[in-house]
């Protein structure tokens, strides 16, 4: 049987006025930017995999509906969530825009 795998949003680190931060013991830790560029990558993975899927199924090479609706199902919610993210940035950069200096 088919696993459902699990969609995993990264956590946002930021850093002290730059992008890059310093974790403890060395390590380190992306930036916003970084973070961001990578949830959109993640997302357009998942669309495409979905279109994949929906392919391979209008083909004939899956029988599979439900691994196609799930992958469909997945890839709207990944839409609607950077939608989400999107819409919260610009109303943040508005916000920044009427700030009087």
């Amino acid at each position: 049987m088919d696993q459902i795998k699990a969609i995993s949003i990264p956590t946002p680190s930021f850093g002290e006025g730059s992008t890059v931060s310093h974790a403890p013991g060395g390590a380190r830790s992306s930036g916003f930017m970084d973070t961001l560029q990578h949830a959109i990558s993640k997302a357009n993975d998942i669309q495409l995999e979905a279109s994949q899927a929906t392919e391979a199924l209008m083909t004939g090479q899956s029988q599979n509906v439900h691994q196609t609706m799930v992958a469909l199902q997945e890839a709207d919610v990944s839409f609607q969530l950077m939608m989400q993210i999107r819409n919260k940035l610009v109303s943040a950069y508005e916000e920044i825009q009427r700030m009087q200096i």
